[in-house]
């Protein structure tokens, strides 16, 4: 009897590792969609709104899957270069210059044009609106507003030479206002009045940092008030927009000086405050000013040079002085910062997490020692989970002591993969070839499976499927049962050379969406209404995504954010498969591979070694560029 059991379960595993490379699945040769562009195709760019933007020898299109012609071409400027083509993060908007311009009108011409993708319009073409120059372009969302600077070819010949100001709704597609940063014909010394910043519009003004100072205008472009504060590179302003900070990079690049303005113009600081390094993370609390400032020693080699670290500093918003006898030493950068109840939580790259109070005391007993690169921090019902590269364990909020009776130590991983069995109320982990279970009560870890992926792969996806542990790579994905036995493993050569380390770096607490939901430049400017992300999350939240980003574009309003919202509200074609390049019987191609069967489902042969392609996981589209001027797109649904 035992023996006609195992016979039958080796005929079941045979006939399910048969079933997950069978060539029962659909294949697909011919595309759903083909675009010819006409033009050479230099690079494909699958943007957040799931519009294909493809550069061409004569400029862009835009690429619909639900659409048998282009969105739009733009060929205005002729061939474009990649850094000329600028995509607004969190945006429906594309930003296009060319020429380098200059604050003295006449000596170089520039073209900018703003692009909404998602309709195809042409929101502003500086040819068109007579543009001679246009220094700065700046997208202010939410209020989904265009602000640019530059000389405009309209007037006498005193205001063709001026530099001026417009504001552009980018909703109704249209002028708002302009104004002149200075009087046309004004006779004397000439000024330079050159926008240095990113302007920061409000309620009831809007602020243009210039060469010359602050120039705040009404929205009409009215004169409110000036200040001689100048050089501003960026500004951020409290809730009731009744104070304003300005921040100023160093002529060195080493400092940065903050500077505190009330809506009337006047300097409410005495003196500036000055801060080493770059300032990566400013917040305003009721208590006072976080910041985040990061310095580096430009490489030099000298013991008198700067360290290569974060300084955190939590200044008095009345005065800009220090609140804090002694800053927290912190040996490395700021990877994680979020603002709590009781004080700031903070954790290092290098290593390390520490907690401070608003009046400077450390609120852990002593600083958590933890591995480098810390991939998770997040909130749990046992307390704060950390998970890095070499270690994880969750700590007490509080006092910082440590609730699993030891950290869970593994060999350094390229990557970690995680989830959450809510039905066996355990944390899962993924690190180095094994699979850990740590029990959410007890903190006791077990080692659940070992896995084995091919080509040297490690898991960097881990997610629970009706009580099944899936894991996956680029190459590889496999099914666990509850208890760690192995349901499947499918694994599909590489198209290139194997054997070598293919992981994405990061810990994933569910399916990714691929949406990046923080892209500032600087910490805190011009912050919008898309929420704080210096608020600590919690660690069976990781998957909401998609939500929080239809959310976000939900509350512009705009047609084209309502597009961009509806795309994150429908259920992602990656929920219950994965797309896998790999080297098919017929060459190399895109399988789609069924989560819970291990099943393939579908094939596209590319009949191409090198293809060049997209993958949209969100809609399930596989656009690959059949030849030099053709797209084409595939749906992977079917």
């Amino acid at each position: 009897m035992k023996i006609l059991l195992l016979q039958f379960k080796l005929m079941m595993m045979i006939a399910l590792f048969f079933g997950t490379t069978s060539a029962n699945a659909q294949k697909a040769e011919t595309p759903n969609q083909s675009y010819d562009l006409g033009s050479s195709i230099n690079e494909m760019t699958l943007t957040v709104g799931g519009v294909l933007v493809v550069a061409t020898n004569d400029g862009l299109v835009g690429i619909r899957p639900t659409e048998s012609q282009p969105v739009f071409r733009f060929n205005d400027f002729g061939k474009l270069k990649p850094e000329e083509t600028q995509f607004v993060p969190n945006s429906p908007y594309i930003i296009v210059t060319q020429g380098v311009g200059s604050k003295f009108a006449g000596i170089a011409k520039t073209k900018r044009a703003v692009i909404d993708y998602m309709t195809g319009k042409v929101i502003f073409n500086s040819d068109t609106d007579n543009w001679n120059q246009v220094f700065t372009c700046d997208v202010v969302l939410p209020q989904n507003k265009l602000i640019l600077s530059g000389i405009q070819k309209e007037g006498d010949k005193f205001e063709k030479t001026t530099p001026k100001v417009a504001v552009y709704d980018l909703g109704a597609s249209k002028l708002d206002y302009s104004f002149f940063l200075d009087k046309p014909g004004r006779v004397g010394v000439a000024k330079d009045v050159s926008v240095t910043g990113t302007p920061l519009l409000l309620k009831d003004m809007l602020i243009i940092p210039t060469a010359q100072g602050l120039v705040a205008k009404s929205h009409t472009g009215e004169d409110i008030w000036t200040t001689k504060i100048k050089g501003i590179n960026w500004m951020v302003a409290d809730a009731t927009e009744k104070e304003i900070y300005g921040f100023e990079t160093t002529s060195n690049g080493k400092n940065t000086r903050i500077h505190k303005i009330g809506n009337n113009g006047a300097e409410l600081w005495k003196d500036d405050r000055k801060v080493q390094g770059n300032i990566s993370n400013f917040q305003i609390l009721p208590q006072g000013l976080a910041v985040v400032s990061d310095k580096s020693d430009g490489g030099s080699s000298s013991v008198f040079s700067t360290k290569n670290e974060s300084e955190i500093a939590f200044l008095s918003a009345n005065s800009g002085e220090d609140l804090w006898d002694k800053a927290p030493k912190t040996k490395g950068y700021v990877q994680h910062f979020y603002v709590q109840d009781d004080g700031i939580l903070f954790g290092i790259q290098q290593g390390g997490i520490n907690k401070i109070s608003f009046d400077g005391k450390t609120l852990f007993k002593k600083p958590l020692k933890t591995g480098e690169n810390i991939l998770v921090m997040a909130e749990s019902p046992q307390g704060l989970i950390y998970i890095t590269g070499e270690d994880a364990n969750i700590v007490d909020l509080k006092t910082g002591d440590q609730v699993w009776k030891k950290p869970l130590k593994y060999k350094n991983s390229a990557a970690v993969a995680s989830t959450f069995d809510s039905a066996k109320n355990r944390y899962l982990i993924a690190a180095d070839d094994t699979v850990f279970a740590i029990d959410a009560n007890s903190g006791d870890v077990s080692e659940l499976a070992k896995v084995k992926f091919d080509e040297k792969e490690a898991a960097n996806t881990m997610e629970m499927r009706d009580g099944n542990i899936f894991l996956s790579a680029s190459q590889n994905l496999m099914m666990l049962g509850d208890n760690g036995d192995q349901k499947y493993h499918g694994y599909y050569k590489s198209p290139g050379k194997s054997g070598f380390m293919k992981v994405m770096g990061g810990v994933m607490a569910v399916a990714s969406t691929g949406l990046a939901m923080a892209h500032a430049a600087k910490a805190g400017m011009n912050k919008t209404g898309y929420g704080s992300s210096n608020n600590l999350r919690n660690y069976n939240d990781y998957g909401k995504e998609n939500q929080r980003a239809a959310d976000m574009f939900a509350s512009i309003g705009d047609a084209s954010f309502n597009m961009m919202s509806q795309r994150f509200k429908a259920t992602a074609a990656t929920e219950n498969a994965q797309f896998i390049l790999t080297k098919l019987d017929d060459g190399v191609g895109l399988v789609k591979v069924n989560k819970d069967t291990g099943n393939v489902d579908k094939e596209i042969v590319l009949k191409d070694k090198k293809p060049e392609y997209q993958v949209d996981d969100l809609a399930g589209v596989l656009y690959y560029k059949a030849n030099d001027k053709s797209i084409y797109a595939y749906d992977l649904n079917k």
